[in-house]
């Protein structure tokens, strides 16, 4: 571990092959690009302390350099023990910035990183799955007073801060940039599609063509998913608890059933849930010898690895991101400790799906600032013209361009007296 005054990464040596991905990340990032020449020029966010605890991705890392670019101080840690890319955490440490972040964290690390974050006394803080905002609710109160607010990224993080709001323990207002359009509709769907099946396939490099692929969970991820699985030629089965999640599947062609039922059938099991032990041992022990499983939700409680580590007879590492357990007589086959196989075995999303979000967090960061005596201590969501301009700003950058309604059409549909 190579240690400094503002950052502990994996090994400072990396820093050179972190720069590289950051300027391949930039090259796909057009939208952003956008914003951070704005902010270059305006300086929105001078004097601003921004606490993040995200992926540590060369994607996060152009975020990092937006905010920065915008007058922002920045401090990061990662939001997942397997997520951070060690050679995008060195680069930034390199380049400056608080960072503390390595691949494969201890729990112990893991919180005392997100407190070293928390002693940076942010005044905007940046989270994905909702873990720093708890912290600072629960132990550190004394800093809510100074805190404009924050942002969050994921669906997980947004049903614990609706928790928050819920036990009105929620203290300062909450953007849930995860709520936008040009975010959940293009990095859950998209994103999870294609980085999810990704991660798959780099822990097994399995064959997924004929296989019987179990999604559980039919969201915004879950639609992203079972329809890239079937692209590959996989027969998807898809398990829910919502009546009109599973109505919605079974309309786009899949296969809707039970879990206990999905569970005797499928060779390929991947969660989407953002919720609590939806395979359950119960169900492992119902799986056929060689299934193989995996979550692809924020947090590694999808899948009841305690419960499966307690009941398995044997278990051993296969390949990197690959353990097999051995189960009353059966090897069934989990991927990446449960945790996110998108991030654990593969990249994470593609550059120009996050380049979306992350304008959405920048965007939301500038918002905050802007609005800071008239936000409530609520989970909110960004006005729709700003989710529009980042739609808009990712046309340009894919040299999109669109029509744009005349005045005659304008007034039709701002007026009721013109009918049939």
């Amino acid at each position: 571990m190579d240690k400094g005054d503002n950052y502990e990464v994996q090994d400072i040596k990396l820093a050179s092959k972190g720069m590289l991905n950051l300027e391949w990340a930039e090259q796909e990032m057009g939208a952003l690009m956008e914003i951070k020449k704005r902010f270059a020029k305006d300086k929105p966010l001078k004097g601003i302390r921004i606490g993040m605890a995200l992926h540590v991705t060369k994607e996060t890392g152009i975020l990092v350099r937006t905010l920065i670019a915008g007058g922002a101080e920045v401090a990061i840690t990662g939001c997942n023990p397997l997520s951070t890319q060690d050679d995008v955490a060195a680069a930034l440490a390199k380049e400056g910035v608080n960072v503390w972040a390595y691949k494969g964290e201890t729990k112990e690390d893991y919180y005392r990183y997100l407190t070293n974050v928390i002693g940076f006394r942010p005044h905007i803080t940046i989270d994905d799955g909702c873990d720093l905002v708890s912290e600072i609710h629960k132990n550190h109160k004394g800093l809510i007073a100074d805190i404009i607010g924050g942002c969050e990224e994921t669906t997980t993080g947004v049903i614990r801060l609706k928790s928050m709001k819920r036990d009105n323990a929620l203290n300062y207002p909450v953007i849930a940039v995860n709520d936008n359009k040009t975010k959940h509709l293009l990095d859950n769907v998209y994103g999870t599609a294609q980085s999810t099946i990704d991660g798959i396939i780099r822990a097994t490099n399995v064959l997924l063509a004929g296989k019987n692929f179990v999604v559980i969970g039919y969201g915004s991820c879950g639609k992203g998913l079972a329809k890239s699985a079937r692209g590959q030629g996989s027969n998807v089965i898809v398990t829910e608890v919502d009546n009109f999640a599973a109505l919605q599947a079974r309309m786009d062609g899949f296969r809707v059933m039970k879990m206990k039922d999905a569970a005797m059938i499928g060779d390929i099991f991947c969660t989407v849930t953002g919720n609590k032990h939806v395979i359950s041992t119960e169900h492992m022990r119902m799986m056929k010898d060689n299934a193989i499983f995996c979550n692809s939700g924020h947090f590694d409680i999808e899948i009841d690895v305690a419960g499966l580590k307690k009941m398995a007879t044997s278990s051993r590492m296969i390949r990197e991101f690959m353990e097999e357990y051995v189960v009353e007589g059966k090897r069934i086959f989990l991927l990446g400790e449960g945790r996110l196989i998108n991030l654990a075995a593969a990249e994470g999303h593609p550059s120009a799906v996050m380049s979306t979000s992350f304008c959405g967090q920048a965007l939301a960061c500038e918002h905050l600032v802007k609005n800071r005596e008239t936000l409530k201590n609520d989970v909110i969501e960004l006005p729709e013209e700003i989710d529009d301009e980042i739609s808009g700003l990712q046309l340009k950058t894919m040299g999109i361009e669109i029509d744009e309604l005349t005045e005659e059409q304008i007034r039709y549909l701002n007026s009721w007296e013109e009918g049939t």
